[in-house]
Parts: structure tokens; C-alpha cells; sequence
């Protein structure tokens, strides 16, 4: 016999009710008594199921929402809040398919959860989805096209050299004019095969605060130089698994970004934060249950904001605002940050005028 427990306070009083809150949701969501027995489902659960309302609550979470290939078996069992990307599911009477389960406790409620369901994968939009096999093989093409293309770029630029030193420098801006070029390009290509890698990053349990010190006094001493840079540390925060030059790379690009968002801000400023969340996982590939993501790095700015129109595609390689960005920055810290188990979101705060770039890292191991 299962007991509900009395509803908040907030739902006693003059307010929406329980299912005109469930049916307002735009997402498919279940709430799940401590027995794993649905007791609540809204319309888009219904769609997603394929199953009516009446069939679905009293069913028992784990039947009704069946682990597909390689997910991780145990999900509903717990009372940790749990953040699943990327998984194969059978709901319902639909065929398998590739959705985010995210489950949340609900507060002084014992046992009870809200589950939502998100069929188009919320992955992509915080860089936490794994590499597929067409994807290895676009990164193995671009790392030799990157070769091929370079072999010749070092070929025009020794050419321009050698016509510069014959014509006693007379043609020098038109061949420094080359040379330039050529370096240009081979930048953007040794930043591209960053993208190439897919081995396995070394990382241990350190200490980020050394690291953090020596971004922003990278910052300070370069493009940030105009910009008040604030540090609000958690003293008390524990290591972090980390690769110690790789977190270097991420928060420079991270502190770049913001500077080039406050170009034309009066009294620009940037906040870096440190805190330790309780609660924070995701789920480990190949079925390992989930890892606690308890680090957090946030870089704060007082900057505009990224437009609306590219924040779904926020850290895909080409996407930017900036006139003469290239947009592999941020691309590149997704990809970093993922490498480092972790992962990178972002958020604006309207109210605030505050753009946050937040950053969840795995405690140290070893």
C-alpha cells in the first residue's frame, strides 16, 4: 500500500492545479512514487508512450519505460538526481529510440520523483554526446586533408621568400602579403586538427585553483587587460580529475570569449566562480551507472549576451557572431571539456544583464 504524502503548501493555497501544471509542461513528463509506480502523467507523455493516461499511471516506471543497448539498468533506482544523454529506450509501445532522461527528486517528498523525457536529444545543446563512427571518420578525413593542405602552404611561403631575396626586396609587401596569408591559414589549420584527436585524455586528480590563477593572469596581462576580472573561490572545494594545460586552454578561450563580448561595454567585468554541487551526474557510457559531476567553474560577464538565433547551435565549429570570428573557441572547449568527462553549458540571466559559461568537472580519483 503506498501512502501519498500531503501536497506542498504552495499547491493548498489559490493556485493551478496538479494536472493543469503536468498538462502546461512542454516536455513528456511522470511523476514516481517511492514504489517506482507512476502516479502522474501529462499529455505529452501520453504522445511519446503511445499509450493512454489511464494505462500509464499505476503501471510501474521500469516496464513502461524499458532500457534499450547499453543504457544503464539501475537508472530507476536511487534517490540522486540523474541527467541521462544519449540513451536508447523503449516507452510505451514505440520502437527504440535515442532520448535525455532527466530525474529529479522532489524536495521533503521521500522517494518521489518527476521524470521528463526529452526526445530530441538536449545533448547537442551542452556538447555530452558521445563520438559516433561517421563522426571518427569525418574527424580521420579532416587530419589528412589538414596534412595535405599544409605540405604545399610551406611550399608558397618558401617561394614567396626566395622571390622577395631575388628582387633585393622590392615586391617585399606583396610577398609579406603571402607570407602573412599562409601563416593565417596554417594557424586555422592546426587549430581545426585540435578537432582530430579522439585519443584518450590523460587526466588526474589536481588542484584547479593554481590553474584558474594563471588563466586570468594570462587575461590580465593580454586581451583582458581593460577588464575588471573578479575571483569568488570555494575554499573548501575539493580536487578535480583534470588534465592541467587542457583546463588552461578551456579557460583562456572561455576568458577570450567574454572579452570580445564586452568590447563595447561601458564598465565591462568578468567573474570567475568556483562551487562544489551536491546532486550534479550523468550517465557513464557502456552502462557503468552515473558519474557525480560535483565541480563547478562558471565565467561570468556582464557582456550582451549570445544571440538567440545561434544558441541551439552554440558550440558547433563555424558558429559565431563576431564579424571576423572563426567560431572554433567555444567548439573547441565542448570538445575539451567532454574529453575531461565533464560538460559545458551556457546561460543568460536577462534580469542580471550576466552571460554564464558553467563548467561540471568529476571529482578527483587518482
Amino acid at each position: 500500500m503506498v501512502i501519498a504524502s500531503s501536497p506542498p503548501q504552495w499547491m493548498q493555497q489559490d493556485g493551478p492545479a496538479l494536472s493543469e501544471l503536468m498538462t502546461a509542461l512542454p516536455v513528456a513528463t511522470l511523476v514516481v512514487r517511492p514504489d517506482n509506480s507512476i502516479a502522474e502523467a501529462n499529455m505529452r507523455a501520453e504522445i511519446l508512450l503511445n499509450m493512454g493516461r489511464a494505462a500509464i499511471v499505476g503501471s510501474d516506471i521500469s516496464r513502461t519505460v524499458r532500457m534499450g543497448t547499453g543504457a544503464p539498468f539501475d537508472i530507476w533506482h536511487g534517490n540522486k538526481p540523474i541527467a541521462a544523454y544519449d540513451v536508447k529506450i523503449h516507452a510505451g509501445r514505440t520502437a527504440e529510440m535515442e532520448v535525455d532522461l532527466l530525474i529529479a527528486p522532489i524536495v521533503d517528498h521521500e522517494g518521489w520523483r518527476i521524470v521528463s523525457i526529452h526526445s530530441q536529444s538536449q545533448a547537442r545543446k551542452i556538447g555530452h554526446h558521445a563520438t559516433s563512427g561517421g563522426a571518427r571518420s569525418a574527424m580521420g578525413a579532416a587530419a589528412i586533408l589538414a596534412h595535405e593542405i599544409k605540405n604545399p602552404l610551406s611550399g608558397i611561403r618558401g617561394a614567396a621568400q626566395l622571390i622577395e631575396s631575388g628582387n633585393e626586396g622590392r615586391d617585399s609587401a606583396l610577398t609579406q602579403l603571402i607570407c602573412n596569408e599562409v601563416d593565417r591559414i596554417a594557424a586555422l589549420i592546426d587549430r581545426m586538427q585540435d578537432f582530430t584527436s579522439d585519443r584518450l585524455l590523460e587526466c588526474r586528480r589536481g588542484n584547479i585553483y593554481p590553474l584558474l590563477d594563471r588563466a586570468t593572469q594570462i587575461a590580465r596581462a593580454g586581451f583582458a587587460e581593460k577588464i575588471e576580472i573578479i575571483k569568488q573561490y570555494d575554499p573548501s572545494l575539493p580536487f578535480a580529475q583534470i588534465n592541467d594545460d587542457v583546463l588552461v586552454q578551456i579557460m583562456l578561450n572561455l576568458l577570450k570569449n567574454a572579452a570580445e563580448a564586452l568590447e563595447h561595454v561601458d564598465r565591462p567585468w568578468i567573474r570567475v566562480e568556483t562551487a562544489f554541487r551536491h546532486g550534479v551526474s550523468v550517465v557513464v557510457e557502456g552502462g557503468k551507472g552515473s558519474a557525480a559531476l560535483p565541480i563547478e567553474i562558471l565565467v561570468v560577464d556582464n557582456g550582451p549576451g549570445v544571440p538567440d538565433h545561434i544558441l541551439d547551435h552554440l558550440f558547433n565549429p563555424f558558429v559565431t557572431s563576431k564579424r571576423d570570428g572563426q567560431g572554433l573557441g567555444l567548439a573547441l572547449v565542448d570538445k575539451l571539456v567532454r574529453d575531461m568527462n565533464g560538460i559545458v553549458q551556457y546561460s543568460r540571466n536577462r534580469e542580471a544583464g550576466e552571460s554564464t559559461f558553467r563548467i561540471l568537472l568529476p571529482m578527483g580519483t587518482t
